[in-house]
């Protein structure tokens, strides 16, 4: 499938995203936020669901949050709008609270086909939430943050704090969520750029 004929899938799907009523948080969301960025990406940002601001703009990651994983993809030169970012919930839950399993899976099929249309070589969970729904594992995030594990089609996943969780814990001694952030994204760049190397040579 060529770059535009999967552009325009996207943006198909997209659309019904925004127009779906299959669970009960469209009834209290403004916007449904399907995700944006490039549809040619190596890599997939995926954290849990919109906040207060994505849900007004219907853009992800655009609040204090989005605003520093922004700054960190920018600190090793990985440019936002050449990756893809999205949720696992395409919608807001109410107060911000954690989305639950039936919002989860009702939600899941776009996610999965996001992935299947955009193929990525990587896909970054950002916190606890994502991570649980795709590794299927129990383990907190702090536990297998910074790890490569192998998923469906051979797609690696790659878990990392969420940027909102950086906020609440804004330490930046040895050992704190926000160093240990530092090194988890050096360390994606650092594959992202073997990825690319191999892509050009082929």
């Amino acid at each position: 499938m060529d770059k535009t004929t999967i552009s325009l899938t996207l943006n198909g799907l997209s659309d019904t995203i925004r127009n779906c009523q299959k669970c009960v948080l469209a009834q209290t969301r403004t916007n449904a936020v399907p995700g944006e960025g490039s549809p040619n990406s190596l890599a997939m940002f995926v954290g849990e669901a919109p906040g207060a601001d994505e849900d007004i703009q219907g853009q992800p990651f655009i609040g204090k949050a989005g605003q520093l994983l922004t700054r960190i993809l920018k600190s090793v030169k990985i440019i936002r709008k050449n990756v893809f970012i999205t949720n696992i919930v395409k919608c807001r839950p109410p107060g911000n609270r954690n989305p639950n399993k039936s919002e989860i899976d009702i939600c899941l099929p776009y996610l999965e086909a996001q992935i299947a249309l955009i193929n990525p070589k990587i896909i970054v969970t950002l916190g606890s939430v994502p991570t649980k729904c795709l590794l299927n594992r129990d383990e907190p995030i702090s536990r297998v943050r910074g790890q490569w594990f192998l998923w469906t089609g051979g797609i690696k996943i790659f878990p990392m704090f969420h940027p909102s969780y950086l906020l609440r814990n804004d330490q930046t001694t040895p050992g704190s969520p926000k160093e240990l952030t530092w090194r988890d994204i050096k360390e994606l760049k650092r594959e992202l750029d073997l990825l690319k190397s191999e892509r050009d040579v082929n």
